[in-house]
């Protein structure tokens, strides 16, 4: 789907797609960064 924002936005330079693309990939970010997190052992807790 983001591939398809992104080629749409390239081909018109419509600013709500880039918009949604920078949306998405936000989104894609975030859940990647809250997966990270918990693969990251709490070297605090002894």
């Amino acid at each position: 789907m983001r591939d398809f924002v992104w080629n749409y936005f390239a081909r018109t330079g419509d600013v709500d797609a880039y918009m949604l693309y920078k949306e998405m990939n936000g989104r894609d970010d975030a859940e990647s960064l809250e997966s990270n997190m918990e693969q990251v052992p709490d070297e605090t807790a002894e």
